[in-house]
């Protein structure tokens, strides 16, 4: 049976910092949750926590594919926003292979408000640099991540602390987490039920 370590917010981003920490050259960090539990502000939080370790954060919101494919079946298709909505080989081309291939790094590709193309210019990141990207369902893609952080809700946590506006989406994180099963996989696990009151999920 996992040990449940609970900590504080600053503990856990410690917790996080200290895992990246032990990855000399550059590294590629997901970290991923629904977003009722923002992955963004956790990954700014960390790239912070890091400093003065060279890093960039990216959201993966910024290579979901144009609206003409994400909304093909409608606006809230919840079996589209897993499966389609996120151009996963982009990310992976653009992001991830191309920091270790080419040590440079497009942070994205177009806004997922406008739909507009974010014209953004690639970034040259320095050998020991730190990619962190944040988002929702990332893992089991396929995508070389090289250290995972999964922030897990349960499902009355999830319902409570999803938005109006984004209710249609918890049948496809309750698929996400059925079908992926990200807490086992994930390389650091943290409960977030409570904001305030995070835990680390340590396996046996």
């Amino acid at each position: 049976m996992a040990d449940v370590v609970p900590m504080t917010p600053a503990g856990a981003v410690l917790a996080i910092t200290a895992l990246i920490s032990h990855w000399p050259g550059r590294v590629r960090v997901a970290i991923d949750a629904a977003p009722a539990a923002d992955p963004h502000a956790l990954a700014a939080s960390v790239l912070a926590a890091l400093a003065p370790r060279p890093g960039l954060h990216i959201r993966a919101d910024r290579f979901w594919q144009p609206a003409g494919i994400r909304f093909e079946s409608g606006r809230e298709d919840p079996d589209a926003w897993l499966d389609r909505w996120l151009d996963a080989p982009a990310l992976r081309r653009e992001a991830l292979d191309s920091l270790v291939d080419a040590g440079r790094v497009l942070p994205g590709l177009r806004d997922p408000d406008t739909d507009r193309s974010l014209k953004a210019a690639p970034i040259d990141l320095p050998e020991t640099a730190v990619l962190i990207v944040s988002g929702s369902a990332l893992l089991g893609r396929g995508l070389p991540f090289d250290i995972s952080i999964h922030v897990q809700l349960s499902a009355a946590a999830l319902e409570r602390r999803t938005s109006p506006d984004e209710r249609w989406i918890i049948p496809a994180l309750d698929r996400y987490a059925q079908r992926t099963r990200p807490a086992d996989v994930a390389d650091l696990v943290l409960r977030a039920d409570d904001p305030r009151h995070p835990a680390l999920v340590r396996q046996p």
